[in-house]
């Protein structure tokens, strides 16, 4: 007996999505197509003259929204994306209406995500702009590599709790996290070695945090009355994302963690 395989897209139902359009909107169900051709479809349908792109039955496809540019492009995901949803985006807003798994914002310069549910690891990797928002839990290394450059500071802001190593090697923007929505109630609003290689960048915490559970490059130090005024806004908009009260989510102080120094390994390296 020979098997034949048909290669990268074996198991798909569909080689392209159907797509309706409706006014500016495009509809594709993406039920059984492979990425690629999703993703190209996403592409043909704003080049085509569409500011919002709604993707029905999304399972596991990666890479929605990828290299996408353009502040008035509009992509919702009815389902769970697979990774690098928005990875190097620069513009568009995406919605999801699920779960999203590991890379969201990867690399992210601008525009903005907002995910009703969990997230997964490395979230926001090396992100340089543009805010995301996470209604539940998240898990490893969310914001490592974050960076700021002149106007662009990234925000992610998470409100569940996190994993291992959150902030892990931040060399800028802001990271909160807020623990409100989660799975996990009996648990620490985050594990271990936060901020752990951080040297540029703040995290907040609304809650408190052990000295153990963080990183030697970082000083713990409870959120004064600048600090707050500047997360209000923050939260103002997450809490809008997701039908929150911005008094209740402000009840609780608030946690700042900052580096000790900028350069923590200097003394490893040469030059």
């Amino acid at each position: 007996m020979s098997i034949t395989s048909t290669g990268p897209m074996e198991g798909y139902r569909k080689a392209a999505p159907d797509v309706a359009v409706d006014g500016k909107t495009a509809v594709i169900d993406a039920k059984g197509v492979y990425y690629r051709q999703l993703n190209q479809a996403v592409r043909a349908a704003f080049a085509d003259g569409a500011t919002t792109v709604r993707l029905n039955d999304v399972n596991g496809q990666r890479y929605i929204g990828t290299g996408l540019t353009g502040a008035g492009r509009r992509i919702e995901v009815h389902g769970t994306p697979g990774n690098d949803l928005g990875m190097f985006m620069d513009g568009p807003t995406v919605e999801v209406f699920g779960n999203a798994q590991d890379g969201v914002g990867n690399t992210m310069s601008g525009g903005r995500v907002v995910v009703h549910g969990d997230a997964g690891d490395v979230l926001g990797y090396g992100m340089r702009g543009g805010v995301v928002h996470i209604a539940g839990d998240v898990g490893y290394r969310v914001g490592i590599h974050m960076k700021a450059y002149e106007g662009l500071r990234p925000i992610v802001v998470c409100g569940g709790k996190a994993r291992d190593f959150f902030g892990e090697y931040m060399a800028g923007g802001l990271l909160v996290l807020l623990g409100t929505r989660t799975q996990f109630p009996d648990q620490p609003i985050v594990g271990s070695f936060v901020g752990t290689g951080m040297h540029g960048g703040v995290i907040y915490l609304r809650g408190g945090v052990e000295p153990w559970q963080c990183g030697k490059e970082v000083g713990i130090f409870t959120a004064d009355e600048d600090d707050l005024s500047r997360l209000r806004p923050i939260l103002e908009d997450h809490c809008g994302a997701f039908g929150l009260d911005l008094a209740d989510m402000m009840s609780v102080p608030f946690t700042k963690l900052v580096p000790t120094s900028h350069r923590p390994y200097g003394k490893l390296y040469a030059g």
